[in-house]
């Protein structure tokens, strides 16, 4: 168990919490910025994870499998509060969500056939987008809102955008092999 491991059990420990803060009034408005301050670890602690686990050569099969899903794990429950909350439509989350499905299928393929399908920068730009909504919508700042619903439709074209690219940069993913 090394210590990318270790924040990525971290990140995954962190949720529960996170939604609790996030759904139930605990501290009263006090309570958002709690979530807020565990959504901003979390998410860096995916990427102080993936730095050490390449730069110290620490990359294993339990962080291979478990980051992404962490990722995945934090991101839909940040949303799923969100939707609960009123600050998101549905539909949007559900393009969030059908996107992560399918790139993790179309991954697992890849995988089956001995391609490994690296993040592009599509996908890198996908992320910071949707971290920097989530925060935004989180802190729910009334002056920021025009501000969030921008960040908001970028996330969303980036999301649609990145999943084509990936599909067409790795549609022989598909091809039946014999």
């Amino acid at each position: 168990m090394n210590l990318p491991n270790k924040l990525t059990i971290l990140r995954v420990a962190m949720i529960p919490f996170f939604v609790l803060f996030m759904l139930l009034p605990i501290t009263g408005e006090a309570d958002k910025w709690i979530a807020l301050a565990l959504f901003i670890v979390a998410s860096l602690t995916d990427m102080l994870d993936g730095h050490i686990a390449r730069k110290y050569d620490l990359i294993t099969n339990f962080g291979k499998f478990m980051d992404p899903l962490a990722d995945k794990l934090l991101v839909c429950s940040a949303l799923i509060c969100l939707v609960e909350l009123g600050r998101i439509a549905s539909w949007i989350v559900i393009i969030i969500i059908a996107r992560e499905f399918i790139i993790s299928g179309f991954r697992l393929i890849a995988s089956d056939n001995g391609v490994v399908i690296a993040a592009s920068y599509w996908g890198k730009f996908k992320t910071t987008f949707q971290m920097i909504m989530i925060c935004l919508m989180i802190a729910n700042l009334e002056p920021l809102h025009l501000f969030t619903d921008i960040v908001m439709w970028i996330a969303l074209i980036l999301t649609v955008v990145s999943l084509m690219d990936y599909l067409i940069k790795n549609k022989e993913v598909m091809k039946e092999t014999k």
